[in-house]
């Protein structure tokens, strides 16, 4: 989707620095404002220094802040397939230049059975791990406790979630995809070229700088890794950001629907035991064949309009368009 006909090798990397520049513009901005805003309400102003932005000594809104800082980064990485590689910005979206929603309704619905099945390998993660029957300090902290926060956390993580795609599974798979090298002067890029015609520079690059944005250790590298992979791979495998999209959003509004309800928004990053990481995975690499095997069934287009090896007309996104 990125080598269209003013493609050149410069236009990704050009492209990168411009969604990390504008987005760091936009996050710089968006804390000014917040600042002001605490400062006016407060009278003093507010400590922000850290790994997480802490504004309004507020848990509820502090994670609002957060949240958002990282879905600023959804019309940027847009701006940059605008501005710098001079195509639609659709073109992040699917091989049918948008986000195909009938299709996008199906993965949520799927999404749904992901989160119904992680919840219960959560549970039995928990029982294979000793001592946690001991632990008690997890409670439901009430109805007037849990609405606010929970309201906060369904407006802004399909935001949050969308622009983490948006950024490592549309702009990084597609930059890293665009640079395919048979035009290389040298025989080790000749050589290299035919891996990378192939996804998997883009998949593990890709999810390597996703893991790398989060503070997880131990175990939970690999569970980040196994995520970003996953969803980089179903993304390929159905033409789309829409499955990876589903099961980002879904994921998240299960983990901070959970912080929300035990009163512990502020979630540390840390040390991830295996049980957990496996607890993890295995939904996702379900929900990854589910849905590549319902795109199969639904005929969702998985490559552009045009190529040879596509039926006529599809049933999740534009008939077929010969250029």
């Amino acid at each position: 989707m990125a080598r269209t006909e003013v493609h050149r090798w410069w236009r990704p990397l050009l492209g990168t620095l411009t969604l990390l520049g504008v987005g760091m513009i936009a996050v710089i901005g968006l804390l000014f404002v917040a600042t002001v805003v605490a400062w006016a309400v407060t009278g003093e102003m507010p400590d922000s220094g850290g790994d997480d932005a802490v504004i309004f000594e507020n848990d509820t809104a502090d994670l609002a802040i957060n949240l958002a800082m990282l879905a600023v980064f959804l019309p940027v990485a847009l701006f940059a397939a605008w501005a710098v590689q001079r195509r639609r910005p659709g073109t992040l979206s699917s091989v049918a230049g948008r986000l195909r929603w009938k299709w996008m309704l199906v993965c949520v619905g799927l999404a749904v059975l992901f989160c119904i099945v992680a919840f219960g390998t959560s549970l039995l993660a928990d029982l294979g791990m000793p001592g946690t029957e001991a632990d008690g300090d997890e409670q439901w902290v009430g109805w007037g406790e849990f609405l606010v926060p929970m309201l906060v956390i369904v407006l802004l993580v399909p935001f949050q979630a969308t622009a983490e795609e948006y950024v490592f599974r549309g702009w990084l798979l597609q930059a890293v995809g665009a640079c395919t090298l048979e035009n290389s002067r040298w025989r080790i890029g000749r050589a290299l070229s035919v891996v990378f015609r192939t996804p998997w520079p883009g998949i593990v690059i890709g999810s390597a700088l996703f893991t790398a944005g989060h503070g997880y250790t131990g175990w939970g590298i690999l569970d980040i890794f196994a995520f970003g992979a996953i969803a980089a791979w179903v993304t390929v495998r159905t033409g789309g950001l829409e499955a990876a999209i589903a099961l980002h959003v879904f994921n998240n509004l299960l983990a901070f629907g959970f912080s929300a309800a035990v009163g512990e928004l502020d979630i540390v990053q840390g040390a991830v035991p295996w049980q957990v990481m496996v607890a993890d995975v295995v939904p996702m690499v379900l929900f990854a064949a589910a849905a590549v095997w319902l795109a199969r069934r639904l005929g969702v287009r998985t490559v552009t309009p045009g190529a040879a090896d596509e039926p006529p007309v599809t049933a999740g996104g534009d008939p077929a368009r010969v250029p």
